[in-house]
């Protein structure tokens, strides 16, 4: 699948058949993630891949009961947790050095971004998780000091088809030299 006809057809699934994801598979998706860009090249992101089911349960239990991709987490064959190191992004010598702070929340998404557009052009789908209690699944993964739980994905061969949402014009989005020109 083309890159562009990933971007436009990916959506986000929450129902999943019981079919595993071989290692190969996988193997291409997370080397996906790897290849994404991050702040000077530190690459913050690491990654948890969790086939367990009493770990996906408990991982499940980390969303809020009413989180539609609750059922997901706990049902995939495959769930990626995507990780942060602390501190690396964002800064030099040990500093930040942009007034946004640590960048690993920019890094690990450009990763994960890479990861689900490589699941969805492989057949696979996924959906982004950031409604947690991140703390309570590092530690159920046992996430070491130093490192944040960001988000997750479960992966695995979709069990339902969905309709794309609406976008935006570009016109309502895109500025040209200056906001509002």
């Amino acid at each position: 699948m083309e890159i562009l006809e990933a971007i436009r057809t990916r959506r986000s699934i929450r129902k999943y058949k019981s079919d595993p994801v071989d290692e190969k598979t996988l193997a291409t998706v997370l080397e996906a993630a790897r290849q994404a860009p991050s702040w000077a090249n530190t690459q913050c992101w690491r990654f948890v891949v969790v086939r367990n089911a009493e770990i996906k349960g408990k991982l499940s239990d980390t969303l809020s009961e009413t989180n539609p991709a609750r059922d997901a987490v706990c049902n995939a064959p495959i769930v990626i947790v995507a990780c942060a190191e602390m501190g690396r992004a964002g800064y030099k010598s040990g500093e930040v050095t942009t007034d946004k702070g640590d960048w690993f929340m920019f890094d690990v998404a450009l990763a994960m971004q890479n990861l689900v557009l490589a699941a969805h052009s492989l057949g696979l789908g996924t959906v982004y998780v950031g409604l947690f209690d991140a703390k309570k699944a590092a530690s159920i993964l046992s996430v070491p000091q130093g490192y944040c739980a960001v988000a997750m994905t479960p992966l695995g061969y979709p069990d339902e088809t969905r309709e794309p949402r609406p976008r935006k014009e570009l016109d309502e989005i895109v500025h040209y030299d200056k906001w509002g020109a």
